[in-house]
């Protein structure tokens, strides 16, 4: 029988419906663990994830909550805790991106960006922490971007989301360990088929290509196993970040 690394946990995937959210999702699943996919708004697309989990052979839930509301969030855990009992991996993936210049970020728009980006972090695993804890060790993957380690003036409110989000990373690290291990993935550009290829990105990286939804998913299969790594903020950019 193939081995499956992750089997018997439970791992929930925040925004998973779509594009990265949607090959994390997956990917665990082929690593045998069972599957909440949360959505917002993109229920079809969630409910036809949660399909492509099971045929994976592993148990796949969809979950609606705005990663925004408290509310929702502890409504969705609660929702974890009674049909699982346990939650081992919590992949905050959900987010938002959009260029706006710098003089023209309105208070709504700042708001919206920090409050997807970087609160519902907190929320979901505050919510999360008491079945993160019984894992012993569970893991938090926050999903950021390249964003917030280089200055892009015309993303300028993402950029600082995104950089708060992997201070968050590292502050909850120190602060949850040994129970609780809490690392970033910061993804390049990531590309879909379909997609007009990002030029100018492609022949800045080292690496000559953009990335795809597996790469991303590869390095979170990668954190949802290890046992001595915390608090790290992981380039998966092709070495664009070194350019």
């Amino acid at each position: 029988m193939e081995e499956r690394s992750l089997r018997g946990k439970v791992a929930l995937v925040t925004g998973a419906g779509k594009r990265i959210g949607r090959s994390i999702a997956l990917r665990l699943a082929e690593e045998g663990a069972d599957v909440v996919v949360n959505y917002s708004r993109s229920r079809e697309e969630a409910e036809a994830v949660a399909e492509e989990v099971r045929q994976r052979g592993v148990r796949g839930q969809v979950a609606r909550a705005s990663v925004t509301s408290r509310d929702d969030v502890r409504a969705m855990m609660a929702g974890v805790e009674r049909e699982f009992g346990r939650l081992d991996v919590l992949v905050n993936n959900a987010g938002v991106f959009e260029a706006v210049p710098i003089e023209q970020i309105t208070e709504e728009q700042w708001d919206r960006m920090m409050d997807t980006n970087l609160k519902a972090h907190l929320f979901t695993v505050q919510e999360a922490l008491p079945m993160l804890r019984r894992a012993a060790p569970g893991r938090v993957i926050n999903i950021t971007s390249l964003g917030g380690m280089l200055p892009w003036p015309a993303f300028m409110h993402y950029c600082v989301s995104k950089a708060g989000a992997m201070m968050l990373t590292r502050c909850m690290a120190r602060g949850l360990a040994p129970d609780v291990l809490v690392n970033s993935i910061a993804p390049g550009t990531i590309q879909f088929p379909g997609e007009l290829p990002d030029e100018d990105y492609i022949r800045r990286a080292p690496v000559k290509r953009t990335g795809t939804g597996e790469d991303i998913a590869d390095t979170v299969a990668f954190l949802a196993q290890t046992k001595f790594i915390t608090g790290q903020v992981i380039a998966v950019d092709g070495g664009r970040s070194l350019t």
